[in-house]
């Protein structure tokens, strides 16, 4: 049975940070709301209570039921966590007059304690809180401090089980992990056996088992998701696995040519399927973002079906889903968090369609697909791609999409991501794409104004797309490809750059 650490959801922005820290520690973890926690059984190694733009004094403030776990197992609240262990077994929470947000300094620190082993006096640590514990319960005990919140840290007597009104898990504190550690490894006890040959192993047994002999249909984008979901589905069941590429007109230039060649070196089993005209058709007209995923979703579903039909007795439909996928478009597993915006694979398959899901990666992050992908042999050329949207152009095209901007956006996008790869600059950039506006803009050319299309050079670096900071790409390499893109590329007059990091834009305009 796989060892793991519980992550109850209060909404919190940082959640997915956490379990991003504990999955670092090679020890595996899951994100649940906290009003609907699994069976809590042997597996369950510790739990931790994440923060949550709630006050623990709201009339709606989230109460977990706690009955199995506080007292049984070690326990972890991190800023509403905390202040809600201590709310709800008799201390006192109040607004703070002094508010902290940002950087503070631990001005105490008890580093006996097991949770604080090596936190460092004056430790930078990050506070995101506008309420502070102003009378503790009897039994809780204070182990840190900063200049303005006497109860940072506590741990109760008698029980395994600790409150931190900072956040671990971020960059901004920088003993952080340290003090997961601490509590992951030291006071949980967890082996840290959670490697990606591990996850290999255990997710092809498991799936030689849910599968058996049926037959499975997987598309693939050329990206790094689908194609390590696909050599897993494949390293379990072999030529059960039937893979189906879409050109849905809406790929970069040359996409579908190149990424057929690529795949005949995998062994896998692979259908190219040229269905633009299908796509573009449908989208004609269509400026809403949501309703443009939703039509390219819908269309992508109906062209498997058909597909489906020439594979007899196929019972199963693989996908690339990974965990920023279902995080960002429903709430997490019913949780709190709010909905960004719908992915094309996300959300379940319709009734008439009769083959069921199986998402090997849904729980893992982008980086950890890629150590997967290398774990298990895939080349570079496979697993250092950048990501790109399952909607592909259909939703960097601003406003409404036709055949025409499409041969534009491509084009310009060609320039852009070739001048990455020559300039070596290509796998210093977690993504890079173009956008096209829907504006036009006065130019001049030779003796003559001109009045066409806009284009935006997007760059950014992450760990994993939750969140993201333009890349500070050198300003002539920039001028150099808008030079190229506006000399090379017929109805666009204008290059700008998008210096904008996630949160709070997008990665992705649309």
């Amino acid at each position: 049975m796989q060892e793991k650490i519980l992550i109850l959801d209060f909404g919190s922005q940082y959640t997915q940070l956490i379990a991003r820290r504990v999955r670092e520690l090679n020890v595996y973890c899951e994100i649940h709301p906290f009003n609907n926690p699994p069976v809590i059984d042997e597996s369950i190694k510790g739990v931790i209570l994440s923060g949550s733009p709630f006050s623990v004094r709201d009339e709606k403030a989230p109460i977990p039921n706690l009955l199995e776990i506080k007292g049984k197992l070690p326990l972890l609240g991190v800023c509403y966590g905390a202040q809600h262990l201590a709310h709800c077994f008799g201390g006192e929470v109040m607004a703070s007059n002094k508010r902290e947000y940002g950087r503070a300094n631990l001005t105490s620190v008890n580093s006996s304690n097991e949770l604080l082993k090596g936190i460092s006096l004056n430790s930078q640590v990050w506070m995101s809180h506008g309420d502070t514990i102003e009378k503790m319960p009897s039994n809780f005990k204070v182990i840190a401090s900063t200049s303005d919140v006497e109860n940072a840290a506590f741990e109760i007597e008698g029980e395994t089980a600790y409150g931190i009104q900072f956040h671990p898990e971020v960059y901004h504190t920088t003993e952080g992990s340290i003090l997961l550690k601490n509590y992951i490894v030291g006071i949980c006890g967890c082996q840290q056996n959670w490697t990606p040959d591990a996850f290999v192993e255990t997710t092809v047994a498991e799936l030689k088992e849910k599968l058996g002999d049926d037959r499975v249909i997987l598309g693939l984008s050329g990206g790094v998701d689908s194609t390590v979901a696909a050599m897993l589905v494949h390293k379990a069941i072999g030529k059960n696995l039937y893979c189906i590429f879409v050109d849905n007109g809406l790929l970069r230039k040359n996409e579908f040519t190149d990424v057929l060649k690529k795949y005949e070196t995998l062994g896998l089993n692979v259908i190219g399927v040229d269905a633009g005209e299908k796509f573009i058709s449908a989208l004609a007209g269509v400026t809403d973002p949501e309703t443009k995923r939703k039509i390219i979703g819908n269309a992508f579903i109906e062209v498997f079906d058909a597909e489906s039909h020439k594979v007899k007795n196929a019972k199963w439909l693989g996908q690339g889903t990974i965990y920023p996928d279902v995080i960002e478009s429903v709430s997490v597993n019913g949780g709190p968090s709010q909905t960004i915006k719908s992915h094309h694979n996300v959300g379940g398959l319709p009734d008439f369609m009769k083959l069921k899901v199986v998402e090997p990666l849904k729980l893992l992050f982008k980086d950890e697909v890629r150590r997967v992908g290398k774990s298990m042999g895939l080349e570079d050329k496979f697993i250092s791609r950048h990501p790109f949207p399952g909607p592909g152009l259909g939703i960097r095209i601003l406003g409404d999409v036709t055949a025409e901007k499409v041969r534009i956006l491509q084009e310009v996008d060609h320039i852009f991501i070739s001048g990455l790869v020559e300039d070596g600059l290509y796998n210093e950039v977690w993504q890079a794409g173009a956008m096209l506006l829907p504006v036009q803009s006065v130019g001049v050319m030779g003796d003559e104004r001109t009045y066409e299309s806009v284009v935006a050079l997007r760059a950014v670096g992450s760990t994993d797309g939750m969140t993201a900071d333009w890349s500070h790409l050198p300003y002539e390499f920039l001028a150099k490809i808008s030079n190229k893109i506006i000399n090379g590329v017929k109805g666009v007059n204008r290059v700008v750059y998008d210096i904008s990091s996630k949160p709070p834009a997008t990665i992705e305009w649309e």
